[in-house]
């Protein structure tokens, strides 16, 4: 059996204080929130709360709980995270399986075109303008459609289907099989871990997006819970005056935040652990040539 080195045995243990320092940096504070949000008045005034909570209150989550426009963009989150993410995956494979045909007509100036459009774009006041002419403005598909499809994982995606074997696509043909029963029955069922893996990019993505929102939408009942967070962490909530929220008390109002960054946040951090067996094949794909 083979010895590691000294010098391999060092980097190894470098590696891992690095991870360990990195995961500490994105747990503590979450754990800081978490207390907070769970932690009496009192000491928050104080400044007194760490990563264990104080004199334990669960009065910010009722809070939370209580107000219905929470509720509401809580469940309004949930419906636009999973249709975007399944708009989105349908289109990320229409358009990534075409690409990988030889024989397709201009294919080469149709990925040059598409690669170009992830280092431009319109910037933001040309893009507002295209939303109103489109009579998208104050519309819940604008929180879809123009963000329905990523150039980047469309890349991803058509990097997996090249390394599907062309023989089995091959044999299909040969069977009989069109385009789209090829596309169903060979390469989306060979494309699991690619498809695990852009689903949490995408979902992440809609569930932590509000920059659509805050731009486009005025009406409240259309609000993705992330901007009601914003408009809290900055102290502009137009829910209810702030004594109806919990404000009015230093306090409490630290503990409402920490509540509702936690209450917008565990949701998705539920999502990973299943996809987390397909996560590491998809990110890495393309690595290894054989």
């Amino acid at each position: 059996m083979k010895v590691k080195s000294t010098t391999a045995r060092i980097g190894d243990w470098v590696f891992v204080v690095i991870c360990v320092i990195v995961g500490l940096a994105c747990l503590l504070p979450m754990l800081n929130l978490l207390a907070k949000s769970l932690s009496s008045s009192e000491y928050l005034v104080r400044n007194d709360v760490y990563f264990l909570p104080k004199g334990w209150n669960f009065q910010a989550y009722a809070q939370v709980f209580k107000n219905s426009k929470y509720v509401r963009a809580f469940f309004w989150t949930v419906f636009l995270t999973v249709v975007c993410t399944l708009f989105s995956l349908l289109m990320t494979t229409l358009c990534a399986y075409p690409l990988i045909f030889e024989r397709l007509k201009g294919r080469s100036v149709i990925n040059v075109y598409i690669t170009i459009t992830m280092f431009f774009n319109a910037g933001t006041i040309p893009n507002y303008i295209l939303m109103k002419d489109l009579k998208l403005l104050d519309n819940p598909l604008v929180l879809i459609i123009p963000s329905c499809l990523s150039i980047y994982n469309m890349i991803i995606m058509r990097s997996f289907f090249y390394g599907i074997p062309d023989s089995l696509r091959e044999s299909a043909e040969i069977d009989g099989a069109n385009f789209f029963q090829i596309l169903y029955k060979i390469y989306v069922p060979l494309s699991k871990p690619v498809i695990a893996t852009l689903a949490l990019f995408y979902a992440v993505g809609r569930w932590n997006g509000y920059g659509d929102a805050l731009m486009y939408m005025k009406e409240e009942k259309f609000y993705p819970l992330q901007l009601y967070l914003f408009n809290i962490m900055n102290n502009t909530s137009k829910m209810e005056v702030a004594t109806q929220e919990g404000f009015s008390s230093p306090g409490l109002g630290a503990a409402m935040k920490a509540a509702v960054v936690m209450f917008s946040t565990i949701p998705i951090l539920c999502i990973y652990p299943w996809l987390q067996r397909f996560f590491i094949q998809g990110v890495t794909l393309g690595a290894v040539k054989e």
